[in-house]
C-alpha cells in the first residue's frame, strides 16, 4: 500500500516558532499547482498500478488555497493510480480559513480528514504564539468540522511562554469537551533562527523549563487516556480506529511519495530502499518541476537498522530484543542498558519485545540512541 504527501508551501505569515519550508507570497499559487500537476504526471510511472490508501496535504497552510486546485490534483491522481474505497485524505488547516462554506467545499472535493492547527483553545496562549485566530474560532471551527468530516484532528502546543500546568490542563479540558477524533500534542520546540529563539536569546521571553514541560506532557497522557484516547505515538492520541493513516504508515516504514517543494519520499525497489527530497525552493520548483528532486540516498544496512529502532520505539509497537542484539554496538552491555532503563521505569519487556512506558515516551529518542550506540 502506498501513501502520498503533497507539500503546499504557502502561509500568510511565518509563526515565531516555525522552521518549516514556506513562502508568504500568494501570487504564485496558480503557478505552483501547474508545476505540481507537471511533477505528478512526470512521475506517473511511480504511481502506475499502485494502490493508495492515504493522501496528506501538508504545508505551509493548505487550507489557504482555493479548493478547486486541490480537487483538480485529486482528479489527476485518481487517473494515475488506484485509490482505495476507504482512502483517508487529510488536509492541514488553520481555523481562520475554515468557515462553513469552505468546509463544505473541502468535503465535496473529497477531503475526509481535517487536521486543524488550533494550537490552543485559550486566548492567552494564542496571543503568546502570535496566532491569527481566536479561542472562540478554535472551538467553533472544531465543532463544525466534527459535523462534516469522517475524522477531525486538532494540534495542541504546550510549554508556551507564560504557561503552567494548570493552564495546560484547562486547554486539555476544552479539547476533551469537544471530543475530536484525534489529538496531537507538541511541546514547544525553540528552533534556531526562528523569531522565538531570537526573543528568548535576548531575554524578552522565557518558556517553561524541562521539568515543567515534562509535567505538562504527563498531564496530557493522563487526561487523554482517561478520556478514552489511545496513545499510538509519542505525540499522537486517537479514539480507537482514528489514528492518522499517513503518519502511521510513514512511521512503520511503508513506502510514500512526496510531491511539491521540500517534500520527501521513501521507496523500496528490489529490496533496496531510497529516501529522496525535492528542492526547498518554490522558484526552482516552478521553473523545472520535472527536475524537482534535489536529494537521493540509498539506505545502507546500518541506516535501516537505526531507523527501525527509533521508529519502533516511537510508535511503541514493540522492538524485538534479538533484532536489537544483532545490530547494536553495545555487545554484552545491551542487557545492562535495558535493565537500567527498566529500573528507571522507562521501558518494559514482554515476550522478547521492548515497549516504552508512558514516562518512557518522554525519552524515546534518548533511549533509542543509547540502545544502538551506547
Amino acid at each position: 500500500m502506498l501513501s502520498l504527501y503533497v507539500h503546499i508551501p504557502f502561509c500568510r505569515a511565518r509563526c515565531s516558532y516555525c522552521d518549516f519550508y514556506l513562502v508568504t507570497r500568494q501570487d504564485f499559487v496558480g503557478a505552483f499547482f501547474k508545476a505540481l500537476l507537471a511533477e505528478t504526471r512526470f512521475r506517473s510511472s511511480e504511481l502506475k498500478g499502485r494502490s493508495v490508501g492515504a493522501i496528506h496535504f501538508g504545508g505551509g497552510t493548505p487550507s489557504m488555497v482555493p479548493v478547486a486546485y486541490l480537487a483538480g490534483w485529486l482528479r489527476e491522481i485518481s487517473a494515475l493510480c488506484s485509490l482505495t474505497p476507504d482512502i483517508e485524505i487529510t488536509l492541514e488547516a488553520n481555523p481562520e480559513d475554515l468557515d462553513r462554506e469552505k468546509m463544505d467545499e473541502l468535503h465535496a472535493a473529497g477531503i475526509t480528514r481535517l487536521s486543524i492547527g488550533v494550537q490552543s483553545f485559550l486566548e492567552p496562549k494564542l496571543q503568546a504564539l502570535g496566532r491569527a485566530h481566536s479561542a472562540q474560532q478554535s472551538s467553533q471551527v472544531t465543532a463544525e468540522a466534527l459535523q462534516r468530516f469522517r475524522s477531525v484532528s486538532v494540534d495542541l502546543i504546550c510549554g508556551v511562554p507564560g504557561e503552567d500546568v494548570a493552564l495546560w490542563e484547562r486547554d486539555l479540558g476544552v479539547a476533551l469537551g469537544l471530543r475530536p477524533h484525534h489529538v496531537s500534542v507538541y511541546m514547544l520546540s525553540v528552533e534556531p533562527k526562528t523569531l522565538l529563539h531570537r526573543k528568548i536569546s535576548l531575554g524578552q521571553l522565557t518558556v517553561p523549563d524541562e521539568g515543567e514541560q515534562a509535567s505538562m506532557y504527563e498531564a496530557a497522557q493522563r487526561e487523554l487516556l482517561l478520556g478514552g484516547y489511545q496513545q499510538y505515538e509519542v505525540s499522537n492520541f486517537s479514539l480507537p480506529g482514528f489514528h492518522s493513516r499517513y503518519n502511521l504508515a510513514s512511521w512503520q516504514r511503508e513506502p510514500y511519495l512526496g510531491f511539491g517543494p521540500s517534500a520527501h519520499s521513501f521507496s523500496v525497489s528490489d529490496a533496496r530502499e531510497f529516501r529522496t527530497a525535492n528542492v526547498s525552493s518554490l522558484k526552482r520548483y516552478i521553473e523545472a518541476p520535472e527536475a524537482a528532486e534535489g536529494f537521493r540516498e540509498e539506505l545502507q544496512e546500518e541506516q535501516r537498522f537505526t531507523e527501525q529502532v527509533f521508529l519502533s520505539l516511537r510508535i511503541n509497537r514493540g522492538l524485538d530484543v534479538e533484532f536489537l542484539r544483532k545490530g547494536n554496538k553495545l555487545g554484552h552491555q545491551l542487557r545492562e542498558r535495558i535493565a537500567q532503563f527498566r529500573d528507571k521505569g522507562w521501558i518494559q519487556e514482554q515476550d522478547g519485545q521492548l515497549y516504552l512506558t508512558g514516562k518512557g515516551f518522554l525519552f524515546a529518542d534518548l533511549i533509542a540512541g543509547d540502545l544502538i550506540f551506547g
